[in-house]
């Protein structure tokens, strides 16, 4: 943006008498001569802005598209190491795929066999019954001085008032229900097609960044792959621990159809803020049939454990998984709930992250760090990585000198994160060598 300029004459005039001349701003009072403040912008800064505006209306209007290109890297990125095992085993990559994304497909088909036609039948099971249900409820309740209340609204209610509520909101997120299944088989499909095409794809990446970018560039994105595989271990986790936990509650309550309810509970467990809604609706639904107090027992308890997990399981375990302090995990939950709402905080996770990741790859100096030896170490070290890469790569294809980096980074990444191998064994004579020795790819050669 051009600096502001501030142009005016001093022009020659005779005192007092506040005349101008030509092409001199017009005088104030007192024969001050007015000021004129320009702004002069540049083709380039002009450009950018549009650039701005541009990039921010189209990132309003293809938000949906973003979202599915999001989901499809995370599906990618899940399934991408169940691909590599089985190339490790001698199956081509083509193959590998097709096995993966079979099993994934069954395993879904499966799910959805299992448990929505059960939870259907129950539901309905459960509107057939709700007059005497809520006769029976508004009994109980008719007990209590303090519940008296509620009962008469409850025997008050009009027998189709719940039956036009349900059907009314079906009717208003069918169409939500229906958009969001769309993109998400689209998301599964990308998620494919990028793991068919993934070095076509990451070369064409690669095209883009100068080749002295290109080892860091690929720790990135090894990087960026293991904070999604973490973050998927953690939702398999939680979402495990809470099946768990519904099945043996219902079944304790002698609650029928309790492994397809919790298998759902279970699932439904991924959502933040909406998940508990998914979650206990159906088993206090289904523990209904037990009775009121059933019904009530079954609601504490599960209310109770959504507690238990937000407050303790989640924070420990996505910490652990995502190397995040439990106090950044819920402050990452609460921002990004309140800035984009579900989505946010589905996403919250592996943004907090993959920030820290950036931070770490790119060697940002924050203001109250000092460099450690460390650092030099790691500085060092990429500048051997950078050299060898450059050596290997001279006068090779995109695609192979992005093949080649990924390897360097791989055998880099392997050589942090194996034990050192350490000359600390007690000797004879009770003397100790603490030196360090760690495994290099030369030394594995």
């Amino acid at each position: 943006m051009g600096e502001g300029k501030t142009t005016g004459h001093p022009g020659k005039h005779e005192p007092g008498k506040g005349s101008a001349p030509h092409g001199d701003p017009k005088p104030v009072a007192g024969g001050d001569w007015a000021r004129r403040l320009s702004f002069d912008l540049s083709t380039k800064t002009m450009g950018a802005l549009v650039l701005v505006g541009v990039s921010f209306w189209l990132l309003v209007r293809l938000w949906p598209v973003l979202l599915v290109l999001v989901v499809a890297l995370l599906v990618s990125g899940t399934l991408s190491p169940a691909v590599r095992w089985l190339e490790k085993r001698r199956l081509r990559r083509g193959l590998a795929i097709a096995i993966v994304f079979t099993v994934f497909f069954i395993l879904a088909l499966l799910f959805v066999v299992l448990t929505i036609p059960t939870l259907v039948s129950q539901s309905v099971v459960l509107l057939d019954r709700e007059p005497a249900q809520r006769v029976r409820l508004a009994d109980y309740l008719a007990r209590s001085h303090l519940s008296a209340p509620l009962a008469v609204w409850l025997r008050g209610l009009k027998p189709d008032a719940l039956t036009g509520v349900l059907g009314a909101a079906a009717s208003a997120y069918s169409r939500r229900f229906l958009t969001a299944i769309a993109l998400g088989v689209s998301a599964l499909f990308l998620g494919l097609y990028i793991m068919i095409d993934r070095d076509r794809l990451r070369g064409g990446l690669f095209a883009l960044v100068p080749r002295s970018h290109h080892i860091r560039l690929s720790r990135i994105m090894m990087s960026l792959e293991t904070i999604v595989g973490a973050y998927i271990r953690g939702q398999l986790i939680t979402c495990l621990l809470m099946a768990i936990f519904t099945f043996v509650l219902l079944l304790a309550c002698g609650v029928k159809n309790a492994l397809a309810i919790a298998a759902f509970a279970g699932l439904a467990d991924v959502l933040p803020y909406i998940g508990p809604l998914f979650s206990v609706g159906p088993a206090v639904v289904a523990a209904m049939s037990r009775g009121p107090v059933v019904a009530i027992a079954v609601l504490l308890l599960m209310l109770a454990y959504e507690e238990f997990e937000s407050r303790v399981l989640v924070p420990r375990i996505y910490g652990r998984a995502l190397r995040l302090p439990s106090s950044v995990v819920l402050f990452a939950l609460l921002a990004g709930g309140t800035l984009m709402g579900i989505l946010g905080a589905l996403l919250a996770l592996p943004v907090a992250a993959t920030v820290r990741m950036l931070i770490e790859e790119l060697r940002v100096e924050l203001p109250g760090e000092q460099e450690q030896i460390e650092d030099t170490r790691l500085r060092e070290a990429d500048d051997r990585g950078e050299e060898e890469y450059e050596r290997r790569t001279e006068g090779v294809g995109v695609e192979q000198a992005a093949a080649i980096a990924t390897e360097i980074s791989r055998d880099r990444r392997e050589e942090e994160t194996s034990t050192p191998e350490t000359v600390g064994e007690t000797t004879e004579s009770g003397k100790a060598v603490g030196k360090e020795m760690p495994t290099t790819p030369a030394d594995k050669k």
